[in-house]
């Protein structure tokens, strides 16, 4: 998939996670996948290979099973920062995608 420009890129990046309870699956991925390469550091090493599959884990099942989209892992990288202060409803509100 090609974009023209980021605004072309980023509505349909929004659009792809404009459901609350995907932004939370994604969330708790990446910080799931922080703790699993911390311990990994400390602790037990091979809790490295972890790191990959707690984190798209949760990501494409949220894809799969909340928002029933495809997730365009290798694709696109997305910027979690939207998620991660709270400001995804502003910039769906802005872009005109509500969940239903």
């Amino acid at each position: 998939m090609n974009f023209r420009n980021m605004e072309e890129f980023w509505a349909f990046y929004v659009n792809q996670h404009s459901k609350p309870a995907t932004n939370r699956w994604h969330f708790t991925g990446i910080l799931a996948s922080i703790l699993c390469l911390i311990y990994s550091l400390c602790f037990n090493w091979w809790c490295v290979f972890l790191v990959p599959l707690v984190g798209y884990g949760s990501a494409w099942y949220s894809h799969f099973f909340i928002e029933g989209n495809v997730p365009a892992t290798f694709g696109h990288i997305p910027s979690g920062g939207l998620m991660l202060t709270g400001q995804m409803d502003k910039e769906l509100k802005r872009l005109g995608e509500r969940p239903s």
